[in-house]
């Protein structure tokens, strides 16, 4: 039996980082998160780590798939926060961002970690942006870590 798997170093490859900016006093913790593991945990040099900016997670397919396209990117990690409020504005951005995102994964072949937070409330985001929860911004950035590694071996 073969198995493929792979280690989290990617020294030399080249990562995109999309932002969003909408809620971003939860978004730029992720921020940090995903940068850190990407250098302390892959071995990822500054000037291998690009962060996108872009206004919210509904904008989010559009700027990856543009990431993607350029071919510049061995990885990409979506970084945003969708949280529910009163009305049905919360399913369809965040259905939306979802689709997109798979949509840009499977159209280009280059791994796009999930790394967009959809919560019911701003104290589940804070906990899911390095507090209780972990940083879900550093989860995304290993998955990344490991796509890359995993596709180099198939």
């Amino acid at each position: 039996m073969q198995v493929i798997e792979a280690g989290l170093t990617a020294k030399g490859k080249k990562f995109a980082i999309v932002v969003a900016r909408f809620n971003s006093f939860i978004v730029e913790s992720l921020l940090d998160g995903a940068v850190d593991t990407l250098k302390r945990v892959g071995d990822v040099a500054d000037q291998d780590i690009t962060v996108v900016r872009i206004p919210g997670a509904f904008e989010m397919p559009l700027a990856v798939q543009k990431v993607a396209a350029s071919g510049k990117y061995d990885a990409i990690i979506a970084l945003g926060a969708v949280i529910r409020g009163g009305t049905p504005h919360f399913e369809y951005v965040a259905g939306e961002c979802t689709k997109g995102l798979a949509q840009v994964m499977m159209q280009h072949s280059v791994p796009v970690a999930f790394g967009v937070l959809t919560v019911d409330s701003i104290e589940q985001a804070v906990e899911r942006a390095g507090t209780k929860m972990g940083n879900k911004g550093g989860e995304a950035a290993m998955s990344a870590l490991e796509m890359v590694n995993v596709l180099s071996q198939l």
